[in-house]
C-alpha cells in the first residue's frame, strides 16, 4: 500500500518506550492516535537508522530520529446503507449519535452490514476523511448492540486523535442509567465485603477490578484481581423501584468491554434483562412489574450522558439522552 514518510525527532526526556515517546512527540497535525501508533509499530512501519522497530517497548532516547511510514488513505470495503439515525450533533469533525437498542455499532464477521457505521457512511456521504487510514467514520468508543444511548464518532483524523486521547486519559464524561436486581446499599455488609468494592461519600459505590476474557467463554468478560485491564465504575442509586429493583446511575472512569454489566454482576446486582451476566436471578412474580422485568428483552442499560472537549474548537460539549420508551415502561411498571 502506498505510504507517506513522517519523520519524528524525539524531544528532551522522552518516555523510555517507543510507543509512549511517539505518542508524546508525533506532531498534532499528523493526527495519529495512540492506538494507531501502536498498530503502525506492530505492522513494521516504524524504523530508526534503517532498523525496523516493531517492539512498542523498544528503548529510545532524546534526539532519536524515528521514521513512520503512514499508509495513504484507502477506500473502505464497507458499503453505505440508508437508515434512520438520530444525529443529535454534527459538524465537520465529528457527530454525536443517539443509538437505539438492537443496532450493532461496527461490522464484524457475524454482522457484516446493517450497522451504525454503514448508516453513518450513507449519512456523511463525501464529507468523510481518512480515519485510521480508511474512509469511514472513526469509532472512538462503542456501546453494546442491546445498549441504547449516546456515542461520538469522528469524521476526521484530527477529531479521532483528539477524542481518543480524552477517552484514554479518562477526561471524557460518561454516565449510564440502568435497572438492576435488588437495591445496592453501601451499608450492606455483604456488598462491603466483596473484593474490589468500597464506599465513597454520598452513598457512591466504587467498583475497581481487573477485567479479562472469561477462561471458558470467550464472549464474556470476567473479574480478576491479578492482571487484566484496570476498570473502575462508580454506582449511585437514583431511586428504588419497589422492593426488588433499583434505577442506578453508573459513571465510567474507564471504558472496558461489558464493564458495567460484569461489575454489577460482581456486586450481586446484575442488570435486569442481561442475557449474559444476569444469571438465574428473577424478580418474585408477586412484585409489581415482575412480568415486565422477566420478559424485558435486553440488558436494561442506557448511555445517558456524554461530555468531552471538541478536539478542534476546544469547546466543552455535553449531551443528554432521555430514557427510551422501553426502559421508561420498565421503570414505571416496577414502581407500581
Amino acid at each position: 500500500m502506498p505510504s507517506s514518510l513522517l519523520s519524528v525527532i524525539l524531544g528532551d526526556d522522552p518516555p523510555p518506550r517507543l510507543d509512549k515517546a511517539l505518542a508524546r512527540d508525533v506532531p498534532d497535525d499528523a493526527h495519529l492516535s495512540r492506538s494507531r501508533i501502536a498498530r503502525l509499530i506492530g505492522e513494521g512501519r516504524v524504523s530508526s537508522g534503517g532498523i525496523v522497530l516493531d517492539n512498542p517497548k523498544a528503548r529510545v532516547a532524546a534526539g532519536d530520529v524515528i521514521l513512520i511510514a503512514v499508509p495513504d488513505e484507502a477506500p473502505s470495503h464497507l458499503e453505505p446503507e440508508a437508515m434512520d439515525l438520530r444525529i443529535v450533533f454534527e459538524d465537520d469533525d465529528l457527530a454525536v449519535v443517539d443509538k437505539p437498542a438492537g443496532l450493532v455499532v461496527h461490522p464484524a464477521p457475524g454482522t457484516p452490514s446493517g450497522t451504525l457505521v454503514n448508516g453513518l457512511m450513507h449519512h456523511f456521504g463525501d464529507s468523510l476523511s481518512g480515519v485510521g487510514g480508511m474512509r469511514r467514520p472513526g469509532i472512538v468508543h462503542r456501546i453494546d448492540k442491546d445498549t441504547s444511548g449516546l456515542l461520538v464518532v469522528a469524521k476526521t483524523d484530527r477529531a479521532h486523535h483528539g477524542l481518543a486521547g480524552q477517552f484514554a486519559d479518562h477526561t471524557s464524561e460518561r454516565r449510564y442509567l440502568a435497572v438492576c436486581h435488588g437495591i445496592p446499599d453501601a451499608a450492606d455488609p455483604r456488598l462491603m465485603g466483596t473484593p474490589g468494592i468500597s464506599a465513597e461519600p454520598g452513598g457512591i459505590l466504587r467498583i475497581a477490578t481487573g477485567l479479562a476474557r472469561h477462561k471458558t467463554d470467550r464472549q464474556r468478560q470476567a473479574v480478576i484481581f491479578h492482571g487484566g485491564r484496570h476498570a473502575v465504575t462508580r454506582v449511585a442509586v437514583e431511586r428504588p423501584l419497589g422492593p426488588s429493583a433499583a434505577l442506578i446511575s453508573c459513571r465510567l472512569e474507564t471504558g472496558r468491554t461489558h464493564q458495567i454489566r460484569v461489575h454489577m454482576r460482581h456486586a450481586g446486582h446484575a442488570l435486569i434483562g442481561d442475557p449474559v451476566y444476569g444469571g438465574q436471578r428473577k424478580i418474585s412474580p408477586h412484585v409489581a412489574g415482575a412480568a415486565e422485568a422477566r420478559s424485558f428483552p435486553r440488558q436494561a442499560l442506557h448511555a445517558e450522558t456524554l461530555g468531552f472537549v471538541h478536539p478542534a474548537s476546544g469547546e466543552k460539549l455535553r449531551f443528554v439522552s432521555a430514557l427510551p420508551d422501553d426502559l421508561e415502561a420498565l421503570v414505571s411498571a416496577l414502581s407500581g
